[in-house]
C-alpha cells in the first residue's frame, strides 16, 4: 500500500517476495488475509491461482498484481 513520505509525496510500498508459487496459508500470511477473503477475492478474479491436481497455488505474480490492484483503489478512492 502506499507510503507516506515527507513533502506529501505518495510512493508505493515495496513488495519483495522470495518464492515463486505460494500455498494458500502461505498467501494468506504475505496478504494478511482470513482464508474465506483470500477465496473472495479469488471468486471475484482480483486474484489469480494455479492448480496443480489438488493443489492450489498463487504466484509470486499474482501477489504482486494483487498489490497493485489494491494500490490503484486505493489511490483512485
Amino acid at each position: 500500500m502506499p507510503e507516506q513520505h515527507s513533502g506529501g509525496t505518495v510512493m508505493p510500498a515495496v513488495l519483495t517476495l522470495s518464492k515463486a508459487l505460494y500455498t494458500v496459508p502461505e498467501a494468506m500470511a504475505v496478504l494478511s488475509l482470513s482464508r474465506s477473503q483470500l477465496y473472495r477475492e479469488i471468486a471475484a478474479g482480483r486474484l489469480t491461482i494455479c492448480k496443480s491436481g489438488r493443489a492450489t497455488r498463487v504466484s509470486a505474480g499474482a501477489i504482486a498484481a494483487f498489490v497493485t490492484i489494491l494500490e490503484t483503489t486505493e489511490v483512485a478512492a
